[in-house]
């Protein structure tokens, strides 16, 4: 996985460096020198402008105008304090102004015209984050350029993938300046870590060592059920068990048009966790609750009951999570077995009372510590949590995710992973990471949840791949 550290964190890790901060600064520069130089295609002819601030950034920014100048670019420094609106046009620009230091809003000079192209801009390389851009929170202060490329030292910031940050940061490339990061512990998911992580079946492997137990839908709301049921299946389950409450009373176990290959076992609409903890659960090994349950009073009791005595891992999306409120700590309390909750957002605010914090990291990690479960929060960047601390991110999304049944499909995922033994932080990111890629996969107009079903088989074996390569 590759380190994330806070502002705060790198500076003292630059602090803590053996080496002086000159010579940070020359590696610095010789890295941000060499991908001006490969997105110029040579030097020899080329011109760059670079905005320089007074702190390290801009001294970043100096010497990898010097290293330029030696490979025959002629290059233009502006200060960022005094520069004019109108920079000198250019081949390409760097943005060296600020990075994270920034503490104010910051509105740049205009964008530097492109050379020989008036009506257009220099492409734009960010020096470890676009001015402008909070480094702990992806927030933007001021008007900061939108970078094609930023080149980020030593480890990703935070600001660089959560959003709104993600977006003006363009291609993100760490370049190693030999600090020492290994003391991370938040990591950004790569393909080659959920090949790592995904499960494979031994060769005397059965249904029942990989079983899991859906509980979700409602009458005449059934397709939550049935999204997040095949989802398990993709995920490892060998053997789904899905109940919706209260289809018993229709005559039916899984309500129409349920997955082929689940098995339907039907729970009364009222008082269904007795039914659950009376079943032999000794047969499964994760069980998902909450996709498109309602939010009867009935229904919501029933959750809580369910938690508070399922030996299971659990995982706990989307009605279900309003089943606990701000009493959700004392609730969890009663568990022993791993729990996930998914909230996005808007169920954030009712397990924790008030809406996450701008970061977000800081955000999942609260509410890990103060349920002892891990916390899943959805968003562009998904980040998830564990209570000892422990954090990664997955951003493989897009907005294509978007849409109604995706997270029913995610947190089915989830449960499978669960079931084939996967660890519970492993399965959540591996599940967030795949459900991402499965969108990627898919045309970026009119996808619908289903579709991403039948983009994981692809999506999963390509991860097995990356890793197998490594």
């Amino acid at each position: 996985m590759i380190p994330i550290v806070t502002p705060e964190e790198m500076a003292a890790t630059d602090a803590a460096a053996p080496e002086p901060v000159e010579e940070l600064i020359e590696r610095a520069g010789a890295a941000l020198a060499r991908s001006a130089l490969d997105m110029l295609g040579g030097g020899y002819g080329r011109r760059v402008t670079v905005l320089v601030g007074k702190g390290n950034n801009g001294a970043d920014g100096r010497a990898a105008a010097v290293r330029m100048r030696r490979r025959g670019v002629r290059v233009a420094v502006a200060d960022a304090d005094d520069a004019p609106n109108s920079l000198p046009a250019a081949h390409l620009a760097i943005d060296a102004a600020y990075g994270t230091g920034l503490r104010r809003p910051y509105c740049p000079p205009s964008p530097v015209p492109l050379l020989d192209h008036p009506n257009r801009t220099a492409p734009i390389l960010a020096a470890d984050i676009p001015s402008g851009v909070n480094g702990l929170t992806g927030e933007i202060v001021g008007e900061p350029w939108i970078a094609d490329r930023t080149v980020t030292f030593g480890a990703l910031k935070p600001g660089l993938i959560l959003h709104p940050g993600a977006q003006h940061c363009g291609q993100v490339t760490v370049a190693s300046i030999g600090l020492d990061v290994s003391s991370a512990r938040t990591h950004l998911v790569a393909a080659d870590d959920v090949g790592d992580w995904l499960p494979v079946r031994p060769a005397e492997a059965h249904k029942w060592q990989t079983a899991c137990w859906v509980i979700a839908g409602s009458p005449g709301m059934t397709g939550a059920a049935h999204l997040a049921a095949i989802a398990a299946l993709r995920g490892g389950s060998g053997y789904v068990r899905l109940s919706t409450p209260g289809l018993e009373a229709a005559g039916l176990l899984a309500g129409p048009a349920a997955p082929t290959e689940a098995v339907g076992f039907p729970l009364s609409a009222d008082d269904w966790a007795a039914a659950v903890d009376a079943a032999d659960l000794s047969r499964f090994k994760a069980m998902l609750v909450g996709p498109g349950l309602g939010r009867q009073p009935h229904t919501l009791q029933a959750v809580r009951d369910l938690a508070a005595k399922s030996p299971l891992p659990l995982v706990v999306d989307g009605d279900g999570l309003c089943a606990f409120g701000p009493d959700t700590p004392e609730v969890l309390s009663l568990r022993t077995a791993p729990t996930v909750l998914t909230p996005h957002d808007g169920e954030y605010r009712i397990l924790a009372g008030t809406a996450p914090d701008p970061d977000r990291f800081a955000a999942a990690r609260s509410l890990s510590a103060a349920t002892g479960a891990l916390v899943l929060l959805k968003g562009p960047t998904t980040v998830i949590a564990h209570p000892e601390g422990e954090a990664v991110a997955v951003a493989s999304g897009d907005a294509r995710l978007a849409t109604a049944g995706t997270g029913d499909v995610l947190a089915g995922l989830i449960c499978g992973l669960l079931s084939a033994g996967t660890d519970p932080l492993k399965a959540a990111a591996a599940a967030a990471w795949l459900h991402g890629r499965a969108a990627a996969a898919r045309p970026p107009a009119a996808m619908a949840a289903s579709d991403l079903l039948l983009a994981l088989p692809e999506v999963w074996e390509g991860a097995v791949r990356q890793a197998a390569v490594r």
